[in-house]
């Protein structure tokens, strides 16, 4: 395929990308409150699909502990929240289990700053424990997977048993303001779904660089051959431990934009079900391709809301048949449907070639035999 050919759907794919920043950002305008403030929810677990995605749909590594990563960015800017809600005062949850005092590790988070740094750092920090003993040790497919799971079990066990530092199974909730602003204000929603539609535009400028960089073709190499990256001198688990950090490093900005808009978290939100859920937003999508995770967060989450306003009694099971649906009939995901028509003009064009050269094959067979016949009967001894 010429560069000519190439540069109609370079054109097409920019302008794609600039309609739905476009759509984003001026969602405020046709949007009211409450669908508003849903979106805003979408996109920012439409971050954690993101990350979730350069991790399973590029590195090959399937991850089904994200929700504490998320939930961990949660916790660091909820933290923060409560405290400013609390005036100085003790948490109102911490009193009512004795405590006198606030925790040693709790005061760090009276900082804006350092609460979102640690929203950031924490889930990486943990990501880089786990993926470094774990990927130096050679431990990969199913077995990894199981690992994050166990991640996730011993997680929320620790959260819903720690009551009086984390509100255990109420998790923490009751804030009202940011950085002297009213959360429940109209104006301060328009902007913190901005603040989220911005950080999903970058977390996918971000990604969409590492996957068409360098570092992006090894994942790749590293995905469909680990023996061969490694054959040919790359340190497999380098790249695998960079890939699940920048991962985990964005679940937790999700988990933290995520707090802004709902007003809650709770181990809950943290759990197996979540991080299962994540996973499927990515498959549903298409993985290993950017679009198709932020496609998948947004409309099952879309369709998850707008089935259990319709049918309430019925909208677990519809979005079950949904899955199963897309994953029978659309193995690529909701993102295959893009490059359906390119892929059967060229699956006709093989099979035009294939017809074509075995008629001219044909006709070389025919020609021989004819020739062969020829020969015989000029050395044939009648």
């Amino acid at each position: 395929m010429s560069v000519f050919s190439l540069a109609p759907r370079r054109v097409w794919l920019l302008a794609g990308y600039a309609a739905a920043a476009s759509a984003l950002l001026g969602a405020p305008l046709y949007l009211n409150d409450f669908r508003l403030n849903l979106l805003a929810k979408f996109l920012a677990l439409a971050i954690v699909a993101l990350g979730l995605d350069l991790l399973w749909g590029y590195t090959g590594v399937l991850s089904l502990g994200h929700g504490v990563f998320f939930g961990l960015g949660a916790y660091a800017m909820a933290m923060h929240l409560k405290l400013v809600a609390s005036g100085g005062k003790l948490p109102d949850f911490m009193s009512w289990s004795g405590l006198t005092k606030l925790p040693w590790f709790w005061k760090p988070f009276g900082s804006p700053a350092f609460a979102m740094l640690a929203g950031l750092l924490l889930p990486m920090l943990l990501a880089l424990l786990l993926g470094w003993f774990t990927f130096q040790s050679r431990i990969k497919g199913v077995y990894f997977t199981i690992l994050t799971q166990a991640l996730v079990i011993i997680t929320t066990t620790l959260f819903v048993g720690q009551q009086a530092y984390t509100g255990g199974t109420n998790g923490i909730t009751g804030y009202t303001t940011l950085f002297g602003l009213r959360l429940s204000d109209p104006r301060v929603k328009v902007w913190l779904y901005l603040v989220t539609a911005v950080a999903l535009l970058a977390a996918f400028a971000l990604c969409r660089y590492l996957a068409g960089s360098r570092f992006g073709r090894v994942l790749r190499a590293i995905r469909d051959g680990e023996n061969r990256a490694r054959f040919i001198g790359y340190d497999p688990s380098r790249y695998q431990v960079t890939a699940f950090c920048i991962s985990a490093g964005l679940a937790g900005l999700a988990g933290m934009l995520f707090v802004l808009h709902v007003g809650i978290i709770s181990p809950s939100m943290m759990g197996i079900v979540p991080s299962i859920e994540m996973v499927l937003w990515v498959a549903i999508g298409g993985r290993g391709t950017l679009v198709g995770a932020v496609l998948g967060a947004i409309l099952m989450n879309g369709a998850k809301s707008l089935l259990s306003e319709s049918y309430p009694e019925l909208w677990t099971l519809l979005i079950g048949l949904l899955f199963v649906a897309v994953v029978i009939f659309m193995p690529r995901g909701l993102a295959g449907l893009v490059d359906l028509p390119a892929a059967l003009r060229r699956r006709r064009e093989r099979t035009d070639a294939g017809g074509g050269s075995g008629g001219v094959g044909g006709f070389g067979n025919a020609a021989g035999a004819e020739a062969g016949g020829a020969e015989g009967v000029r050395h044939s001894p009648v």
